[in-house]
């Protein structure tokens, strides 16, 4: 079956960087785009970064575009998010994803509803 298993989370001080991996098993990992949500207590998941099956494209939330970096390694089957200049709000459990996205369109890559796989998730903590 098809797993998804993030590493790299933690605590840093407000400024400091992170790198999120996730290494996937169980699926053609090139044929599938791979996206980052987050989600803090008490909110809705949101859509943070997304990278299509080619690696050719990739999508950002407002909040995060020029801070974080998504890339991927098919031979590897990981997709990485690069994550500096963290800021407090930045605090949430971070969870990867898998989806059959064709084409690219920006709504789709932010549609949590597209990625039928799911990670368990990595905790995030950025400290004032």
């Amino acid at each position: 079956q098809v797993q998804l298993v993030e590493s790299g989370g933690g605590l840093v001080q407000a400024g400091g960087s992170l790198r999120l991996s996730c290494a996937a098993s169980g699926l053609t990992f090139s044929s599938y785009a791979m996206g980052w949500f987050r989600q803090a207590p008490g909110k809705e998941r949101e859509f943070v970064a997304a990278i299509t099956w080619r690696g050719d494209s990739t999508y950002y939330a407002d909040s995060v575009k020029g801070r974080f970096t998504i890339s991927r390694d098919n031979a590897k089957n990981t997709v990485y998010l690069q994550m500096n200049s963290l800021k407090p709000e930045d605090t949430a459990v971070y969870y990867c994803a898998a989806g059959i996205i064709a084409g690219y369109r920006d709504s789709y890559y932010r549609n949590l509803g597209l990625y039928d796989s799911w990670g368990q998730g990595t905790q995030v903590t950025a400290s004032s």
